[in-house]
């Protein structure tokens, strides 16, 4: 989601508001990535009174401030700027563009209820569906290809745009307003209209397995996300181990993820990050549950800051992995201020695990490897862990 990933939940975008560092993910038409913690946040550039930005975010501005001279739109502008610069998972928003990303990232959306990513090859893929949303309704899956919304072609189109067009920003359509989709799968193509709904993200799921175990299910670290988890934990059978699912989590707010990783660890490491060369780091948060035994689950649709905390529960030995390799998205957005109020959020950096270990482009490689039937994989390796401390 060329999103954000991890804060202590920014509020709207106004001028002095406080914008926060992120971990970009995949964009959701329903939701999306998230932020760092509030401790980490950048001040907004306020755009009368901020000395010409630097770094990755000095050419964006720039054109959006000649568009602005120009009686052009800054937003189209400073995207096409992006799309030169190479950037793979930077993004502009509008001001309700990253309004409804935070409305998204505090768990509610009007939307269809799909996710989305851009592929290297500029298609647009479907990556998850809400149940019970208009997209599930339609029977839309995972690995559909997008083609078109209300007739305009998206390949190629940032997913900013692709989800603007899915929730009808341009005309503000609401909840119970229909969007058209043109869809793809292998050899089908066909069109389904949707009606749009307000829906809200129950981002964790907890449910207990015959013989005690606990299976917590994490779909996106919105707001809440990480209290859920250590809820979920304290009431879990003492006699009985763990499974953490993250298997398709795109990411989501990283402070949401650090404070999952506080419910499993006494304090410590749980990641470092550069932000233009200057090094930051994440820790948790001490009490957590280190005796317990952890199996956490992974998959390729696991990205960005569920990455992070797999990393971290892997390097500190703390859970055993399994699954398949994780997607790989390891870079660090900052966001900042354009002149007329919208928001560039650019690639400055990369996040490491607590060994030094880089995700980018790499992901995260299971301890043990398991597609079909990986629940009941994790059921065996619980099953034969005593207590690992």
């Amino acid at each position: 989601m060329s999103g954000r990933d991890l804060f202590c939940q920014p509020r709207r975008v106004r001028r002095g508001a406080a914008l926060t560092l992120v971990f970009a993910s995949v964009l959701a038409a329903g939701a999306a990535t998230g932020a760092l913690p509030g401790a980490d946040r950048e001040p907004a550039p306020d755009p009368t009174r901020q000395a010409a930005p630097a770094g990755p975010h000095a050419d964006v501005a720039r054109a959006a401030e000649e568009a602005l001279a120009d009686g052009k739109s800054p937003v189209e502008a400073a995207r096409r700027a992006v799309s030169r610069s190479g950037d793979r998972w930077g993004a502009v928003y509008s001001p309700d563009e990253y309004e409804d990303v935070e409305d998204a990232l505090d768990g509610r959306y009007t939307g269809v209820g799909l996710w989305a990513r851009r592929e290297r090859d500029g298609r647009i893929e479907v990556t998850k569906v809400r149940a019970g949303s208009p997209a599930a309704d339609a029977g839309i899956r995972a690995g559909d290809r997008l083609r078109s919304v209300d007739g305009h072609e998206v390949d190629g189109r940032p997913v900013t745009e692709v989800v603007s067009l899915l929730r009808g920003d341009a005309t503000d359509e609401p909840a119970g307003t229909t969007v058209r989709l043109g869809l793809e799968r292998g050899t089908r193509a066909w069109d389904v209209t949707l009606r749009r709904a307000r829906l809200s993200t129950e981002s964790v799921a907890v449910r207990e397995l015959p013989g005690g175990i606990t299976v917590i299910r994490v779909d996106t670290f919105t707001k809440g996300s990480g209290d859920r988890v250590r809820t979920a934990v304290r009431r879990a059978p003492a006699d009985a181990g763990i499974v953490l699912d993250l298997r398709g989590n795109s990411g989501g707010l990283v402070d949401e993820a650090v404070t999952t990783a506080s419910a499993f660890l006494d304090g410590g490491l749980v990641a470092t990050y550069d932000v233009e060369g200057e090094q930051r780091a994440l820790h948790a948060e001490g009490g957590g549950d280190t005796g317990r035994p952890l199996v956490t689950l992974v998959d390729e649709g696991t990205m960005s800051a569920a990455e992070l905390l797999t990393g971290a529960l892997q390097d500190r030995g703390r859970a055993i992995v399994v699954g398949t390799r994780t997607f790989g998205k390891g870079s660090v957005q900052m966001p900042g201020r354009l002149p007329d109020g919208s928001v560039a959020e650019l690639t400055v950096g990369h996040y490491r695990t607590p060994s030094g270990r880089s995700v980018d482009g790499r992901g995260i490689t299971p301890d043990l490897e398991a597609d079909e039937g990986a629940l009941e994989q994790a059921e065996t390796v619980l099953s034969g862990i005593g207590d690992p401390r």
